[in-house]
């Protein structure tokens, strides 16, 4: 397929300032081919092998900067998959993957991705935080935010709080708190032209230059949240000097308590991508006296054995909670790590440590575990879709056809053979292919459904 792209003047004016005389013709010519498109498996909800047999269909190549990462056939239609309702991947475009590789994120740590809708990045973190450590996403755009938490929510992330602040009142909370973070800044997107062309149709060195001077007040709020010690990771999907280099150059010199580690690009003309900047910076200060290789080896087991399930707000209705999940599902509440907090009639599990609240404009607290409903419980569909953490006995495995039918809102009945007469009865979970689909209320060989009706959709298998 060929595309018709006209750039601005000013803009390829700029890249052949940029780029050697011998690449610009390869540069340009990149807009008139068709874009490479990528997923990522989640390892929260299946293994690599099972994904890769799964989702053989989709003509898959690895993505060579992203461990997780692969391009896909567009014809194939992923994201109309019963798997990606599921949570079992990710689309993303390919060169935005590599931020999260150079960012590093080990389990135990505390992470914060400051610029996160709507949320590539936060739910590649998560999957390496591996459900151990705390994940804060934040959006100061409140539409956006909400977008974001749903995405949360379908790749099964159990240790993310997502706020809708701005950068500088996220930093009243959370001063020097942070292992580590990501600053995906808002730019002039000039690596989105093939994929966005309101991007291209937007584009003016005027907007250029908001952008830098935008994204260095972003990075000031962000250094007072990271530790000493700690890991910033910059990143923009464009390609001027200002928003980038000059940015981080800028940066460091007013913050002298930062050095620069490494700054990379993705050139679109050399690798199968739209394009992507990259600065990982070290603060300066003092760090645990282990090693980095001891500390990635034991912060995950010391996360293990100091994590406990505190019990705070309504009491009564936090019991009940309690109580519900394990007569109702089977489940032993020695598996749950973190806080269960009550807000109205909704309870969830704050993660390990997170105990700002208060004036913080929060979207999501953490996993949804249930909702007192004209005073019954009903557990959350952020718990089903998290239930790969948590063994639970009242799974229920469905068909391709079944699972179908479960998105689309529909009832389903199952035969002999799918049903264990003392376990499924009542609520249930339902799966496909070993990842959770939501709940379900099973009265005889009928399953009730109850996934949301506003995520009920057509999907093909």
């Amino acid at each position: 397929m060929c595309y018709k792209i006209e750039l601005p003047t000013e803009f390829k004016k700029r890249i052949s300032t940029m780029l050697p005389e011998e690449e610009l013709e390869a540069f340009f010519a990149c807009y008139s081919e068709e874009r490479k498109y990528g997923l990522r498996y989640n390892p929260l909800k299946i293994g690599r092998e099972a994904f890769l047999a799964e989702c053989a269909d989709f003509q898959l190549e690895k993505v060579t900067w992203a461990e997780e990462g692969y391009y896909y056939d567009p014809a194939k239609q992923p994201g109309k998959h019963i798997l990606h309702e599921a949570g079992a991947y990710y689309i993303q475009e390919p060169s935005a993957m590599a931020v999260v590789e150079l960012l590093d994120p080990k389990p135990g740590e505390r992470v914060l991705d400051l610029c996160a809708a709507p949320g590539g990045k936060s739910t590649q973190i998560a999957g390496r935080l591996a459900g151990e450590g705390m994940l804060v996403s934040n959006e100061i755009v409140s539409n956006r935010s909400k977008i974001l938490s749903q995405n949360i929510e379908r790749m099964g992330v159990t240790n993310c709080v997502v706020t809708n602040e701005s950068p500088a009142g996220l930093a009243t909370f959370f001063p020097e708190f942070f292992d580590k973070i990501v600053v995906d800044a808002p730019c002039s997107g000039e690596g989105m032209f093939r994929k966005e062309p309101e991007a291209l149709a937007q584009w003016s060195p005027e907007n250029v230059a908001l952008c830098a001077e935008r994204q260095r007040e972003i990075l000031k709020q962000a250094a007072g949240m990271l530790k000493p010690g700690g890991v910033l990771v910059y990143s923009t999907c464009t390609f001027s000097k200002e928003e980038n280099e000059d940015c981080i150059r800028d940066f460091v010199t007013s913050h002298p308590e930062f050095d620069i580690q490494k700054m990379h690009r993705i050139w679109p003309h050399k690798e199968p991508g739209e394009g992507h900047f990259m600065a990982r910076l070290i603060k300066k200060g003092c760090t645990d006296p282990v090693s980095e290789d001891e500390k990635a080896n034991t912060t995950g087991e010391k996360y293990r054995k100091e994590n406990t399930c505190l019990l705070t707000g309504d009491k009564k209705l936090v019991k009940q909670v309690s109580t519900f999940l394990q007569d109702e599902l089977m489940l032993d509440i020695n598996q749950f790590s973190g806080m269960m907090h009550t807000f109205g009639e909704q309870v969830y599990l704050l993660p390990t440590g997170f105990d700002r609240l208060k004036g913080l404009k929060i979207e999501r607290p953490g996993l949804h575990l249930a909702t007192m409903k004209k005073n019954r419980l009903e557990p959350a569909h952020g718990l089903a879709m998290a239930m790969q953490f948590y063994h639970c006995p009242k799974t229920i495995p469905l068909t391709a056809t079944q699972a179908v039918m479960f998105l689309r809102g529909e009832s389903i009945s199952l035969d002999a053979a799918q049903l264990k007469e003392k376990i499924h009865k009542g609520w249930c979970v339902v799966e496909y292919a070993g990842c959770s689909l939501g709940f379900t209320k099973v009265t005889g060989n009928i399953l009730k459904n109850h996934y949301p009706k506003g995520l009920r959709k057509d999907v093909i298998f």
